[in-house]
């Protein structure tokens, strides 16, 4: 029986051997808790987790004490925007910003946040799949507590205009976060930049197991943005997210940041050449790209296939390719997706859509295949 080739990697990445390796050696052996580190069982523990701490941080620019491990990068989103809930309150600013095309980690808390009495924003997307810069200026307020955007976007792998806001947030007070599950350790570029205040990043979209994430923060003035914990009970990770420390994720986590550092311009190189065997069978097959090409990670591409729902091209595919008919957090959802309907994508079109993601460890895939599969679908045959 034939595997189909797994294309779907902006959903979760395989994990990397090595990382996995750790994993297994922290959980089989070296077991102990990193809170005991009386013994040497819990010493060596506690060490691992800070040096991962310290790893983790360095594709953010980020030093070891920045780092505040969660279970991934929803807890993180959670955290950022409903731990500044009581600084809001007792400052008066209650003001958030966040765009339309965010994943629901953020939406969902920031909407919670509207319960609490706060005003939330949300900055309109172009055809292009990024959010208008121009429109957060416009909204930007003395009162303005928080702005959250994303680095890349999880169902069209566009890159946000993170240089942009900054220039625009220059000299404002809010505290500015960014959801980097998607771009962390794949562009290095824009997350090293020092007005972000809080990155939220997630293990298993860096080829680390599932389970394990971090909020990423700097210091303002010396200070940590003013958050409060959304679980108390043990006082871990500087107070803000307590329970024993899952040593052998928080290992292999490390050990893929490091990976993503050392190795991240030739899994680029990888990526942009698997990108174009696949542009080259979508471009044959008539598909329309969804997002600017410009903007797009070298691993990820949105496209729409006229006159065939995703539903039934996923089903059709599965046994050469295995994709996404949209983000896979919201797949279980029959809803069309919000994020191209922001972006201004007729309904046709967004109910065609199709998301292929792959990384460096894909193997090649049958094209031919795929290519007859999908004029089949088209025939109606």
């Amino acid at each position: 029986m034939n595997i189909p080739v797994y294309l779907d990697c902006s959903a979760t990445t395989p994990v990397e051997p090595s990382a996995a390796a750790v994993a297994a050696k922290f959980t089989e052996k070296d077991y102990g808790n990193a809170a005991s580190p009386v013994h040497d069982y819990g010493l060596f523990a506690r060490t691992a987790a800070d040096h991962a701490r310290k790893l983790v941080g360095q594709p953010a620019g980020a030093g070891a004490d920045s780092v505040v491990f969660t279970g991934g990068a929803t807890e993180s989103n959670n955290l950022a925007i409903l731990g500044l809930a009581e600084e809001g309150t007792r400052t008066g600013r209650r003001h958030i910003i966040t765009t339309a095309i965010e994943h629901k980690s953020v939406l969902e808390p920031a909407a919670a946040m509207e319960r609490f009495g706060f005003r939330v924003d949300h900055l309109p997307a172009g055809a292009d799949g990024r959010f208008d810069v121009n429109r957060l200026a416009e909204l930007l307020r003395p009162d303005t507590l928080l702005v959250s955007t994303m680095h890349v976007n999880n169902e069209t792998g566009i890159i946000q205009p993170l240089k942009e806001t900054a220039e625009v947030l220059a000299g404002h007070e809010a505290y500015w976060h960014v959801d980097s599950a998607q771009g962390y350790g794949k562009e290095f570029t824009m997350l090293t930049d020092g007005r972000i205040d809080m990155i939220s990043v997630s293990g298993h979209k860096i080829y680390a197991p599932k389970g394990i994430g971090a909020l990423i923060m700097r210091r303002r003035d010396g200070r940590f943005p003013p958050l409060m914990p959304l679980m108390y009970g043990g006082g871990q990770e500087q107070g803000l997210r307590p329970g024993t420390l899952p040593v052998q994720l928080i290992a292999a986590f490390g050990e893929a940041a490091k990976l993503a550092m050392r190795d991240g311009e030739t899994r680029r190189q990888k990526c942009i050449e698997y990108r174009r065997a696949v542009l080259s069978v979508l471009d044959e097959l008539g598909a329309q790209q969804n997002g600017d090409e410009r903007f797009c990670m070298p691993h990820t591409v949105n496209f729409s296939l006229k006159g065939i729902k995703a539903e039934t091209a996923v089903r059709a595919l599965k046994s050469v390719i295995a994709v996404s008919g949209t983000s896979a957090c919201t797949s279980h959802n029959p809803m069309p997706s919000y994020v191209l309907g922001a972006m201004g994508l007729s309904a046709e079109r967004v109910e065609c859509s199709l998301r292929f993601s792959w990384c460096h460890m894909t193997p090649d895939a049958d094209w031919e295949r795929v290519k007859d599969i999908i004029r089949k679908l088209r025939s109606g045959i």
